[in-house]
């Protein structure tokens, strides 16, 4: 059975666009950019550009474009949440090479918001730049597998992905929903259903092509640009430049994955809870699991994951949490279409915490009481995403037990309600941090709750490449 992307397990909701890091402890100083030979760093300050609005008819001489009015405008600019249907960018470039990018951002710089398109999932539709220039990246989504490495274009959905790599019997631990776009989710850090065997989707890039806000065309990596790449693995979707195209390391594929689903009695939600928060982090990192807490008259709870193995000892390890059971053994490819879902719109609206500790189970279930059609998701972490340093990478929550995402269905016309009960469970939670990926307008502190220790040294990577916030948006990486 192929279950429900949002009703199974919800985690793939990357921010959306394709641009650039822009969806643990003391702060790192902050360092300074490399100086190393042919390493070119944009200008610091002093950048004017003359008023008025861009010149779309010379752009669109460069680039295919799309105006209000034009035929095809209305639906390209849709992304996955209807509820943001009303939001009217100024112009779509339609991308399919770098240099496309670098001529779209050149012209649009300081002039009118900037914002990139990849898989369009952003949580609060930061990908749709009202009045401002959206950048589809949807004509670079090429996948090619280059022995251990893969070169992912930034408009590449995960469906395309999984699917080249599965054929191609190599492995890249990234997210569950099929139509989400790679960028979004790698920039935010990239938490999957293999994290805990493998890393975040972030932990194996190698290098990125990235399009600064001076209009360069960078390589980023390790050895090139360090800082900035540094600022890629974790640092969210829409900061410091537009990222054209990505390169992975990638494993061999596994031969087995055993996916299961384990369901529990009504009204032992909080039983199950504190025996997944006392079960996974003992676990070996092969097994990777789930809570998911759905609100009503009473609070329901199963439990989801998988394990890169076979069956049988999965079945060993499942004897200790319980339940009634469904496993199934399946290859690489197919675990990963097992937990994908439907590429149908969906109007939601949510939010997150972060489980740096094991807390009273009533803490997480009370809050879902009476409330249906809302849901907590505690997608655990651990394991390969926590043998990485928490300032290694701009992904800050490396020590945490799992992620926390408050979910609330919704459709356009009650999305002001749902926006409000997925407030009033936020803050019952009485839990901190949050995950950029499920990005939140109203997340009280945002900046410290994406990234904690390493917002000091993000604020200088932003003065560095964007210092006049060409990408800025509303929960921008900003200098100040």
């Amino acid at each position: 059975m192929k279950l429900g992307r949002r009703n199974f397990l919800k985690l793939a909701g990357a921010t959306a666009a394709g641009v650039a890091a822009t969806a643990c402890s003391a702060a790192p100083p902050a360092q300074a950019p490399s100086s190393a030979p042919g390493t070119s760093l944009p200008p610091s300050t002093g950048i004017t550009t003359p008023p008025g609005p861009p010149d779309w008819v010379a752009l669109r001489n460069k680039v295919s474009l799309l105006l209000p009015g034009d035929s095809g405008y209305d639906s390209a600019k849709r992304v996955f949440n209807p509820a943001f249907d009303g939001l009217k960018p100024a112009a779509i470039a339609n991308c399919a090479k770098p240099e496309e990018v670098q001529a779209a951002v050149s012209a649009a710089a300081r002039r009118v918001p900037i914002a990139a398109r990849s898989g369009g999932h952003s949580y609060a539709g930061y990908s749709v730049p009202d009045g401002g220039l959206m950048i589809d990246l949807g004509g670079m989504s090429s996948v090619d597998v280059q022995g251990e490495q893969v070169v992912i274009g930034a408009g590449a959905k995960l469906k395309d992905v999984y699917a080249t790599l599965g054929r191609a019997g190599r492995c890249l631990p990234a997210g569950s929903c099929p139509s989400v776009g790679i960028a979004g989710l790698t920039l935010g850090g990239g938490i999957g259903v293999l994290a805990r065997k493998y890393g975040l989707t972030c932990d194996h890039l190698v290098s990125a092509r990235v399009v600064t806000a001076d209009g360069e065309i960078r390589t980023v990596s390790a050895d090139s640009e360090p800082e900035l790449f540094w600022a890629l693995r974790g640092g969210g979707g829409g900061n410091f430049g537009v990222v054209t195209s990505f390169t992975f390391r990638t494993d061999p594929a596994p031969s087995a994955v055993s996916v299961f689903s384990l369901r529990f009695p009504a009204g032992s939600a909080n039983d199950v809870v504190a025996d997944w928060q006392r079960w996974l982090p003992e676990a070996p990192p092969e097994l990777w699991a789930n809570v998911v807490l759905s609100g009503g008259s009473t609070v329901g709870a199963r439990i989801s994951g998988c394990y890169v193995g076979d069956s049988a000892s999965l079945a060993k390890l499942l004897d200790k949490i319980g339940g009634t059971r469904t496993v199934k053994q399946l290859d690489y490819l197919g675990a990963m279409k097992y937990f994908s879902g439907s590429e149908n719109r969906q109007s939601f609206v949510a939010s997150s915490r972060i489980l740096e500790v094991p807390v009273e189970p009533a803490k997480l279930t009370s809050v879902l009481n009476g409330r249906q059609g809302m849901d907590l998701l505690i997608d655990g972490l651990g394991g390969a995403v926590a043998d990485v340093a928490p300032d290694a990478t701009a992904f800050w929550h490396r020590k945490a037990i799992g992620s926390v995402q408050i979910y609330g269905q919704a459709d356009v016309n009650n999305r002001s309600v749902a926006t409000d009960s997925v407030a009033e469970v936020v803050a019952g939670l009485g839990l901190g941090g949050g995950y950029v990926n499920y990005i939140d307008p109203a997340l009280p502190d945002w900046m410290t709750a994406y990234y904690g220790g390493n917002v000091t040294r993000l604020k200088q990577v932003a003065k560095t490449y964007d210092p006049d916030k060409v990408f800025g948006f509303a929960q921008a990486v900003t200098p100040d």
